[in-house]
């Protein structure tokens, strides 16, 4: 007689692994952390960066001494300085340029434009009239190539001459040369400035000053 045939057991399924949240302790969850926390701060660094910047003007290819200096010229340059004083000597893209200015050395190409390169134009009509004005009387901020109103005042008690408008002696006139006040001028405590005036501007000046009795000069920076 035929044996009934027994059936095999069916077979074992292993138990399914199950994915576990890693704790607190897992140092994977801290060198994650570790990485996102590093580019915050490297971002947060680039944008701070990013605004202390600002836009100079820079020259676009070699130039030399005498060279009369057009928008043409000129590239933007966005630099940051350490230093906010070195800003000053440089012409911001905010500025607007005198038509009539050239450079009083050469500059070379990608070179910023210092102030102290500047000067104006050679023109028969123009003299230069050196003026020595009290220190406190002069923007700190006032270099070669800066632009300027000159006002005539009178000395305290002496009554102005006449002829004296509300307005500067002379007007939107260009700084030659403006040796660095820390030099100073000895003991006088008067800084020395030389700025282009048209010739019979300067002539009026010069009987202007020569009206007022004890006159005082007092510059104010337009650009």
């Amino acid at each position: 007689m035929p044996r009934t045939p027994v059936p095999s057991p069916p077979p074992q399924v292993p138990p399914a692994a199950r994915t576990r949240t890693p704790g607190w302790r897992d140092p994977r969850l801290w060198v994650g952390l570790a990485i996102v926390a590093a580019s915050v701060v490297a971002g947060a660094r680039l944008l701070a960066a990013a605004d202390d910047t600002v836009t100079v003007w820079a020259v676009a290819a070699d130039m030399g001494q005498g060279d009369l200096v057009t928008d043409e010229d000129l590239v933007a340059t966005r630099v940051r300085f350490a230093d906010e004083g070195e800003l000053d000597r440089y012409l911001g893209t905010d500025e607007v340029l005198d038509g009539d200015l050239q450079l009083t050395r050469g500059v070379g190409a990608g070179e910023l434009l210092p102030r102290t390169a500047l000067g104006p134009a050679a023109d028969s009509g123009t003299v230069q009239v050196p003026l020595a004005v009290e220190a406190e009387q002069v923007p700190p901020s006032v270099a070669a190539g800066s632009v300027v109103d000159v006002h005539v005042l009178p000395a305290a008690g002496a009554r102005p001459p006449l002829d004296a408008g509300p307005g500067p002696a002379l007007a939107a006139v260009t700084v030659v040369e403006a040796p660095d006040p820390a030099a100073g001028l000895g003991s006088s405590g008067r800084r020395q400035l030389v700025v282009a005036v048209p010739e019979d501007d300067a002539a009026d000046f010069f009987e202007l000053v020569g009206a007022a009795e004890g006159a005082a000069l007092t510059v104010v920076r337009r650009s």
